[in-house]
């Protein structure tokens, strides 16, 4: 492999020839072989809709002459559409303000710049030119890793959330309101503890899991709210040190712009750099969503289990064999991912929590891993719901035989005569069918507690469904 010589501050480093990074990208990589988890993709075409945005400000503040601005523009754009992939090498594993990722931002574009203005940033002379476009000066120029990093961070939430995670969550939701329709008339038994209870339709039941989704929907809209708010403008410790008057505010607007997403200038940047409370919000939203999908995945394996040992009302699609030694076993393995990502989820809602309580002074230091963590749950959460829609849930079907089966022995029905017979009697019915295998009907019969005429006037599940 072929390397150059870069320097910074600290003097000069070997860096791989073909990469465009610069010397303190290569310090990190070399000081941070820590993990196998990267700076995520997302949090690199954050930074590079950030550093356009303030080439494009710098510009227009008259702090960037037009050649420097175009060169770095295009080079922003570049990242974008995925033609300097390679070049982000660093791990998550590193200084807890993201200054190292910055910095790879900042030299990536600045040598990529350089090259569009017709200079070699790959000189080997024993001296090499000065660049054309230096990283600091000019990439980031107004800038500081303290208030760009928290800016990528919440730019990357508002995108991801938005494009990613919520077309997702809502298709669905859409299947679920599509199933609870196609069972809207089919009664089945209830259950609360575990136990039989008053019946309801499946349809009523799928209604549930629907409007779970719906609200955890609403609850991550809300917390995604305070994440359009961003820090840029602080620069170092929030007092906006060599950047201009409105500075946060024309990013805000570019990028809302840039992205047809509306993010606002953070009206105080002490709180944007030391403060991640946003994240632990929403983060705690999509804990809220994993829940739902918990209980969801979890009723309807449930529902599934048997085929004739368990309850067995649902039948779930078989996508592959169950068991290595078990012929035509066929398991919930869609229900278990889910049940898989939302322990995750909740696991990472902790570490974020833990990482945005640790803001010393005027910067939080745990920045990376929140990315990583938050990013982790996005991706999991709307990936894994793709896969329960696709695989499992738009293919369930009812077993309406099984369902009628276990409604007709259920004890619960006598709920119906309490208000003829009262609680007490309507109990000793139900003690006594159970305890002498014979069915409601005839243990109210031989208590005489009611005529055959009143019970089945009562005792109708089509009437037990809605209020009286």
């Amino acid at each position: 492999m072929a390397f150059r010589i870069e320097k910074d501050s600290m003097g000069e480093i070997q860096v791989p020839d073909e990469k465009y990074w610069g010397a303190q990208t290569q310090r990190s990589y070399e000081n941070f072989r820590i993990g196998v988890e990267k700076m995520p993709m997302q949090i690199t075409r954050a930074f590079a809709l950030l550093k356009q945005a303030c080439a494009i400000a710098n510009h227009k503040f008259g702090k960037l002459d037009d050649a420097r601005y175009e060169a770095i523009r295009q080079a922003c754009e570049e990242i974008l559409d995925g033609k300097l992939d390679g070049n982000f090498p660093l791990a998550i594993w590193q200084t807890g303000s993201g200054t190292q990722s910055n910095m790879n931002m900042n030299e990536v574009i600045a040598n990529r710049a350089t090259e569009i203005l017709g200079g070699n940033f790959r000189n080997k002379a024993e001296t090499p030119k000065e660049k054309l476009v230096h990283p600091n000066d000019h990439v980031n120029m107004s800038q500081s890793s303290n208030d760009t990093f928290p800016t990528a961070l919440n730019i990357m939430s508002v995108v991801e959330v938005t494009n990613y995670l919520m077309p997702q969550l809502e298709s669905l939701e859409k299947c679920l309101i599509a199933k609870s329709e196609e069972f809207a008339d089919i009664i089945k038994n209830g259950r609360t503890h575990l136990q039989d209870a008053t019946p309801l339709t499946l349809g009523q039941e799928f209604s549930g899991y629907a409007s779970m989704l719906t609200h955890s929907k609403q609850q991550i809209w809300a917390a995604l709210e305070t994440c359009r708010e961003l820090a840029i403008g602080g620069t170092a410790v929030g007092t906006g040190l060599n950047s201009p008057k409105g500075w946060g505010q024309e990013i805000a607007a570019t990028l809302s712009e840039r992205t047809g997403l509306k993010f606002l200038d953070c009206p105080n940047k002490f709180y944007g750099l030391t403060s991640h409370d946003c994240m632990c919000a929403l983060e705690g939203a999509l804990a809220g969503l994993a829940a739902n999908l918990m209980k969801i995945a979890n009723d309807i394996r449930w529902l599934a289990s048997g085929p004739r040992g368990g309850l067995g009302e649902i039948n779930i699609p078989a996508n592959e064999p169950g068991s290595s030694i078990m012929p035509g076993k066929v398991n919930p393995t869609q229900c278990e991912a889910v049940t898989m990502v939302a322990v995750q989820v909740m696991g990472n809602a902790t570490c974020i929590n833990m990482a945005a309580s640790q803001g010393n002074f005027e910067l939080n230091v745990f920045k990376p891993v929140i990315a990583h963590n938050l990013l982790q749950s996005i991706h999991l959460l709307a990936d894994v719901m793709h896969s329960f829609e696709i695989h499992c849930v738009a293919g369930i079907t009812a077993n309406v035989e099984r369902i009628n089966e276990l409604m007709e022995r259920s004890l619960m029905l006598v709920t119906a005569l309490s208000p003829l017979v009262g609680y007490d009697k309507a109990a000793k019915i139900a003690k006594h069918a159970h305890k002498e295998g014979k069915s409601l009907r005839e243990a109210a019969l031989e208590l005489g507690y009611c005529t055959e005429e009143q019970f089945n006037e009562y005792v109708d599940p089509s009437k037990m469904i809605h209020p009286q």
